[in-house]
């Protein structure tokens, strides 16, 4: 019954879904050139990059050699080994959804067990500080000190939220298994540079669909006027708790889709201190658009998507929790500029050129960082074997 409840929902929205882009076929063109914008001038340059640095982390083993080296800190803080530590960095410099697919991939290579794999996607998909930084700090609130804030604030919920499920679904996982059985080969360099390459821009572009797809929804939404009369409803339940209808509805944009719900608030009339803790919220839950885009790497895997779903819920609650503390702390001031600043062009404008040169960059560093730890790792290793 309950199955023929959700084919009947499924059916009536696509059919809702097919009418909207019949009825407003300029404004759906028009979301969907902004969205395949944002894809070619910041997410393919952002992400395709780390795509390629996490599958050669994983392949040729450096993620393996760089966890004998941090095994003590990831299993005491995470209860996971310490080739889950590659993931968990990876997440937090390449953002959303590097994290999750490292953590997915190393779960396929046996690095890790199934339990440990959950416990990982529960806390290691985070937003960049590329965005957090350039694209909220100093363009959404015009102060870097913001920014930092919230990029600070993000990490350490992460690692809280983490904190929390090193005991989900009992204690320690030393026996694992799959660790034993599904070790695989290791390619050589080149194999895996060329797989790595396929495999990431065919990633990339699985995600540029679903921004896509998710800029026309909520264009649509707007337009029909779905999206103002759940801000309604919205506004009515939350109205204890200060929240207008203007408020519930960016709320709602950034419950969507992140990026756009946090550059909503650019043009936010409420204080500082609300819209920096509506920001940290909506980069804590991440979007159903990344949650789609994390879901599709999941779906032959067999991971539960559980403890990712209630992990990224723990991180929005705790980061808007903590901005709002630090807000009743620290003297923060909003300038008199920033409300000029407020004006700037949107996300998707960035110049192609230049997020191509910072993600290359920061790529480059990664990789030489994974190279020292395995190669540190390794010698230690040797060392103790002597020994």
């Amino acid at each position: 019954m309950r199955r023929r409840i959700y084919e009947l929902l499924g059916t009536l929205a696509l059919i809702c879904c097919a009418a909207a882009l019949v009825c407003f076929p300029k404004e759906s063109v028009e979301a969907a050139s902004s969205g395949l914008e944002l894809c070619l001038n910041v997410i393919i340059p952002s992400l395709f990059p780390f795509f390629v640095i996490s599958t050669l982390a994983v392949d040729l083993g450096l993620a393996e050699r760089m966890g004998r080296l941090i095994e003590p800190v990831m299993r005491r803080l995470f209860n996971v080994s310490g080739a889950c530590a590659s993931a968990f960095v990876l997440g937090f410099v390449g953002g959303y959804p590097v994290g999750a697919r490292t953590a997915i991939a190393l779960y396929e290579r046996g690095e890790c067990s199934r339990r440990e794999a959950e416990r990982l996607l529960s806390f290691c998909n985070n937003s960049s500080p590329a965005f957090i930084l350039g694209v909220v700090g100093a363009s959404v609130f015009a102060d870097n000190r913001v920014g930092l804030l919230l990029y600070l604030v993000h990490g350490f919920a992460s690692v809280i939220t983490g904190v929390c499920f090193r005991r989900w679904r009992g204690g320690s996982d030393s026996s694992r298994p799959r660790l034993q059985q599904g070790r695989k080969l290791r390619p050589g360099f080149a194999d895996a540079f060329t797989r790595g390459v396929k495999s990431s821009f065919a990633s990339t572009l699985n995600i540029c669909g679903f921004v896509i797809f998710f800029t026309v929804l909520i264009k649509m939404l707007v337009i029909s006027g779905v999206l103002p009369a759940a801000a309604k409803g919205t506004a009515l339940i939350l109205r204890p708790l200060g929240v207008d209808e203007d408020t519930a509805r960016r709320l709602l944009i950034g419950v969507i889709e992140m990026s756009s719900g946090v550059w909503s608030l650019s043009s936010a009339a409420e204080s500082l201190s609300a819209g920096a803790a509506m920001a940290a919220f909506m980069l804590g839950w991440a979007g159903i658009s990344v949650h789609c885009q994390t879901l599709s790497f999941l779906c032959d895997s067999g991971l539960s998507a559980k403890t990712y779903i209630i992990g990224k819920l723990m991180h929005g609650v705790l980061s808007a929790a903590l901005v709002w503390l630090a807000f009743r702390i620290l003297p923060f001031e909003e300038a008199a500029a920033a409300y000029l600043a407020r004006q700037v062009s949107g996300i998707a404008q960035l110049n192609f050129a230049a997020a191509l040169s910072i993600s290359g960059i920061c790529a480059l560093i990664m990789v030489i960082l994974l190279i020292i730890f395995a190669f540190i790792g390794e010698k230690r290793v040797e060392k103790r074997c002597k020994l």
